[in-house]
């Protein structure tokens, strides 16, 4: 999609970009090949000057220039391109606060390997691992997790960033990410209705009683956020690319739902659910 974009570039908004596409100015190289004579011949010299550039970022990989450009409406359309460098990520917290609580697990998927972080065991390792991806795919985590994860390890996160949240909420998908998943026909079979309270009492009740099968049920948890985070946004960007003129041709094949390799202690989730939500 990217190669079909030119609404990041200085001077071209979407009514001009759409006028380029209906005029058959629908890849960067049409472009150069065959400038439109809509244009004034200076903004053709300026306009052929970025795509050049943006050739040139591309063939480099550099997810930041595209995501710097593009308005952050626009940001789906990265996703073809870097979707062999993209992380899905999560985290489970102990709370709200970036100041007064911690982050218990994280959760990172690559469309091909899960990747698991637990808080007193290996969670450092997150830091480097997620440098390895240029591309991260969040729900809601522009206002929570990112910033959450910088203010805890004290570092900060270079990666374009796609949050799913607005992506979906533009085609009317709207509410928390299970509410969302369900719209989807996703579902999470006998961890429906385990929430993020749910997530902090498993997480107390692993430290608290040594409890290895809470740490696996919350880590389960955890990894649906991140494989079903790439279910939605394939669906996400082909419901987008349906707005284009390049559907046929640039939608993508919605991939198979990998096997969570943690087991859900269902006894203990009943259990849980009895003491905390019944009479709720």
């Amino acid at each position: 999609m990217l190669e079909n974009t030119f609404c990041h570039i200085q001077g071209i908004g979407s009514g001009t970009e759409k006028r380029l596409w209906e005029s058959d100015i629908e890849t960067w190289q049409s472009f150069l090949n065959q400038p439109e004579p809509f244009l004034c011949t200076a903004k053709i010299i300026a306009v052929s000057k970025e795509i050049a550039a943006s050739i040139e970022a591309l063939n480099a990989g550099s997810a930041s220039y595209f995501y710097k450009r593009l308005k952050s409406s626009e940001h789906w359309r990265m996703f073809r391109d870097f979707k062999g460098r993209t992380a899905y990520i999560d985290i489970e917290t102990t709370g709200l606060s970036e100041n007064i609580n911690i982050i218990t697990t994280i959760a990172l998927y690559d469309g091909v390997s899960i990747f698991t972080y637990v808080n007193g065991k290996n969670l450092d390792c997150f830091v480097d691992d997620i440098m390895n991806y240029d591309l991260i795919v969040t729900y809601n985590g522009k206002s929570f997790d990112v910033p959450f994860i910088e203010s805890f390890f004290k570092v900060k996160l270079p990666h374009a960033h796609i949050d799913l949240r607005y992506v979906l909420a533009s085609l009317g998908y709207k509410g928390g990410l299970k509410k969302v998943e369900k719209q989807f026909g996703i579902s999470r079979n006998e961890l429906d209705g385990v929430d993020g309270y749910f997530a902090v009492l498993l997480w107390h009740e692993y430290r608290n009683n040594c409890c290895e099968s809470a740490l696996d049920t919350l880590i389960a948890y955890n990894v649906e956020d991140v494989v079903n985070l790439e279910l939605l946004m394939h669906h996400a960007y082909n419901r987008k690319i349906q707005n284009t003129p390049f559907s046929r041709d640039l939608d993508i094949a919605i991939p198979p739902r990998p096997e969570v390799p943690y087991c859900v202690d269902l006894e203990l989730v009943n259990k849980i659910r009895s003491q905390f939500y019944m009479n709720a």
